[in-house]
């Protein structure tokens, strides 16, 4: 049988992404996802929808889940079929859009005695909002005089009651690194949090265990040894989180494995280089032909640089505005593949789904004129020196009209990577929500295209699935993806959480086999 899991605070469901697609040898899953909780109705929409596509997976009506995310059908249409309104009546009963803290506990408590069942080696996994702890959302509010009773500091608290009622073999909870460094009213929140977690009330007991470190015999880990750096493991993204691996006593003489470095990294390119190539948009009044007037003008505004490299950088600017006059398309609802499925790594086979035949939201957004200027420059600066410019090296005339930036050589200067391309040959910076406001932090390295990066691209950095569907707004879908757990990383974890749950429930993984096959040819038989 698969193991259930519980999982909180699950935004678009990227942690529980990479353990429900966890398979055994068989092909069967190793877990199955009992509860998914999402305060926000756009993220619960989209959860709610994965929900529905693991149902139908492996059926014939999957091919209607496919036909609406190609826009070929409405949601009304897809929603009439058969198959696929039980399928929603199923997703109903595993993802729920409560917000915790706020709505009553029992109805949730109900939903997950229903999910468990009679099992007791089950995995809750989940990350509270970590808005409170970040260092970017404390440096925001530094002079909020209300920052210490943001409920935000607490709502682990919701986390740490599941455990306590309910009594995981296992639990996952990843945030910010930030947590490290946070304090309320004078006291450090992780040390505050880790004991919490540790022992959470009645008679439950939890070893908190690093994935990346283990912990030797009479010493602690340091604080720092529970960071994941999730480029060192195959994703194309340098994004840093505390993930914490809560082992219950009963089970704590169970030793785990430690996720495994992979040799190379794996760059920006390697994540979107077969997307297809397009143009950005103007902001106001669009036309291919107006574009394509911004971005001859593009070179224009180098001038006046006065460094030795100008020339050089004008030449190039100008070679590359020339190119992007061949592009012509800023996007589609799908696009099919037009030439063979990219070559096969261990990306390209998480992600592509030779079913869906091609890439879905990979549309381009608006930009200003100025801004495609300053992405064409900032590009070719960075094919040129590898690394995106700093305010302070770009042109005079390329310089944002913002207060903050009249000297921007000051070392008070806020913000000086504002405009940071990601360049192809290194994983991309931290993908974050704030990709959702505009796409000054994540320019594409493609001088020729002038523009930031899609929701699919934004998505592939992510590593979600290419059939993974984002509702709502474009806005929206940004702010989903920048707020998720990368599916590839967390699906690394559940390789880690279940030979533990394996383990604990003395069960081989060949016996584990043989179980599941035991019970798929009895349920056969009972079905024939």
């Amino acid at each position: 049988m698969a193991i259930p899991i519980i999982d909180l605070f699950a935004g678009p469901g990227g942690l529980g992404e990479g353990f429900a697609a966890l398979r055994g040898k068989n092909g069967e899953p190793a877990f199955r996802i009992g509860v998914s909780v999402e305060k926000d109705p756009v993220a619960h929409k989209t959860l709610t929808l994965r929900a529905v596509f693991r149902q139908l997976k492996g059926k014939p009506s999957v091919r209607y889940y496919y036909q609406y995310i190609k826009q070929e059908i409405s949601l009304d249409e897809f929603k009439a079929q058969p198959e696929v309104a039980a399928a929603f009546e199923h997703a109903s009963k595993e993802a729920l859009c409560i917000e915790l803290g706020k709505a009553d506990p029992a109805a949730l408590d109900k939903a997950i005695r229903a999910a468990l069942g009679t099992e007791q080696n089950w995995v809750l996994i989940g990350g509270p909002p970590c808005q409170a702890y970040s260092v970017a959302g404390r440096a925001r509010r530094v002079k909020d005089v209300n920052f210490h009773a943001d409920e935000k500091h607490f709502l682990y608290k919701e986390y740490l009651r599941i455990i306590r009622e309910h009594k995981p073999a296992v639990f996952v909870m990843e945030n910010v690194k930030g947590l490290l460094s946070s304090t309320h009213d004078g006291d450090p929140m992780f040390e505050r949090i880790l004991s919490d977690l540790s022992s959470p009330g009645g008679d439950n007991e939890y070893e908190i265990r690093s994935f990346v470190k283990r912990n030797k015999v009479g010493t602690e880990l340091d604080p720092s040894d529970y960071v994941i750096e999730a480029e060192k493991y195959g994703i194309p993204q340098r994004r840093h989180r505390v993930i914490l691996f809560g082992v219950r006593k009963d089970l704590a003489l169970v030793k785990h494995d430690l996720l495994t470095l992979k040799p190379t990294k794996t760059t920006v390119r390697h994540a979107i280089s077969d997307l297809p190539r397009l143009r950005s948009k103007l902001s106001k009044g669009d036309t291919l032909e107006k574009w394509r007037e911004a971005v001859a003008k593009g070179p224009d505004y180098i001038k006046g640089w006065g460094t030795t490299g100008e020339d050089a950088m004008i030449e190039k600017a100008t070679d590359y505005a020339s190119r992007a006059a061949r592009l012509s398309s800023y996007g589609n609802t799908f696009f099919k593949y037009t030439k063979a499925r990219p070559k096969a790594g261990h990306l390209k086979r998480w992600v592509i789904d030779k079913n869906l035949g091609g890439y879905c939201q990979h549309v381009a957004r608006s930009h200003m004129d100025s801004d495609l200027a300053r992405y064409l420059f900032a590009s070719c600066y960075a094919k040129v020196n590898n690394y995106s410019p700093r305010l302070h090296v770009f042109p005079p005339q390329l310089l944002p009209a913002h207060e903050n930036v009249k000297d921007v050589n000051k070392d008070t200067t806020p913000f000086k990577d504002r405009f940071r391309v990601q360049c192809a040959s290194e994983p991309s910076t931290t993908v974050v929500a704030h990709i959702a406001k505009d796409g000054h932090y994540y320019i594409h390295y493609d001088p020729t295209q002038c523009r930031s990066l899609t929701v699919r691209e934004a998505a592939r950095l992510q590593t979600f699935p290419d059939n993974y569907f984002f509702m709502g707004t474009r806005t929206e879908q940004y702010t989903q993806i920048g707020n998720a757990v990368p599916p590839l990383l967390a699906n690394l974890l559940a390789k880690v959480v279940r030979k533990v749950i394996y383990e604990a429930s003395g069960i081989t993984s060949i016996e584990r086999v043989r179980t599941q096959s035991s019970k798929t040819r009895r349920d056969l038989a009972h079905h024939s």
